[in-house]
């Protein structure tokens, strides 16, 4: 069954955003390397705490980017074509996120944005 599993944060200056919430709610951040700027949040103060669902910020390049919950699926490609069949929309197609997954941005029959994620098996950040 499908599940929440991540929470995308979109911001203007994600360093900024990353210390807020850590100062905030006591939260730890970290900047990830690779090609696109993004930083993990552990939305836990225990370290030992693998129950949060994970989040992550990265800089906004698009106007719909706001906050996106990510919902992992078993395929991206088999669940996109359902939110196209149930009237929703693919605003950012299936995309290779090194280490991670694929991933699919949607809108909602109601123009809510999510994201859809398809996790390697092997993928340190992920449940897989």
């Amino acid at each position: 069954m499908p599940k929440f599993v991540h929470i995308d944060i979109s911001a203007d200056d994600p360093q900024r955003a990353a210390d807020f919430f850590t100062k905030v709610f006591g939260w730890g951040a970290r900047k990830l390397e690779g090609p696109v700027p993004y930083w993990l949040i552990r939305a836990t103060s225990s370290p030992d705490d693998d129950t949060a669902i994970g989040a992550g910020i990265a800089k906004r390049e698009e106007a719909w980017q706001s906050v996106a919950p990510t919902i992992e699926v078993p395929s991206v490609d088999d669940y996109a074509g359902r939110i196209e069949a149930a009237g929703g929309t693919i605003v950012q197609p299936k995309t290779l996120i090194p280490d991670v997954g694929y991933l699919a941005t949607f809108k909602d029959t109601e123009g809510n944005v999510f994201a859809i994620l398809e996790a390697l098996a092997e993928s340190p950040y992920t449940g897989g």
